[in-house]
């Protein structure tokens, strides 16, 4: 297993430190003490709180990106793939790794312009759904289903077992799928 970077460690810090204690928690000296690296090795990398929270930002969006584009890629049928791609990361993504989040918490909370590399993301995938085959309001619809699980997860407004899940899951997916 590859060691984990300095950079990814003060990252993973300040992702915990945003799930468990809140955006308001979120100091550049409380960060480097859970990092357990000193406060002039976390200016070396995040020079600023703005800077450290673009770099969860940053993390999240490249992740969620490649995710995606790595799905659609086995995906061979010639409908829907985008969209499925889409449900398969973020049911994938809401089981795995909670931590992925905190940079949307932090940067809605810190300053919600930060927020515009992952607008963009959406904006890209949101063009390739529409434009994948499948009627654009049942694309819509499947997406934003999506998106409502994974975001009362992140906020914690609702848990379903992990055989409901999988049953919206199955459906979700059943729903993407046409006729090619």
């Amino acid at each position: 297993m590859p060691r984990e970077s300095k950079r990814d460690k003060i990252l993973n810090a300040a992702a915990k430190i945003v799930l468990t204690q809140g955006t308001e928690s979120l100091t550049l000296d409380a960060v480097a003490e859970l990092a357990e690296v000193s406060k002039g090795g976390l200016l070396y990398h995040f020079s600023t709180k703005e800077a450290l929270i673009t770099g969860l930002v940053q993390r999240m969006d490249r992740s969620h990106k490649q995710n995606v584009e790595d799905a659609t890629l086995s995906d061979k049928k010639k409908t829907g793939k985008w969209i499925r791609a889409y449900i398969n990361t973020t049911f994938k993504q809401s089981d795995e790794s909670k931590e992925i989040s905190a940079g949307l918490l932090a940067a809605q909370a810190f300053d919600p312009k930060l927020l515009k590399p992952i607008q963009e993301t959406q904006k890209n995938f949101q063009n390739h759904i529409h434009n994948d085959g499948l009627d654009e309001v049942q694309a819509e619809i499947l997406k934003l289903a999506a998106d409502g699980l994974w975001l009362s997860e992140v906020f914690g407004l609702r848990s379903m077992n992990q055989e409901l899940k999988k049953r919206v899951y199955n459906s979700l997916i059943k729903q993407s799928t046409k006729s090619d």
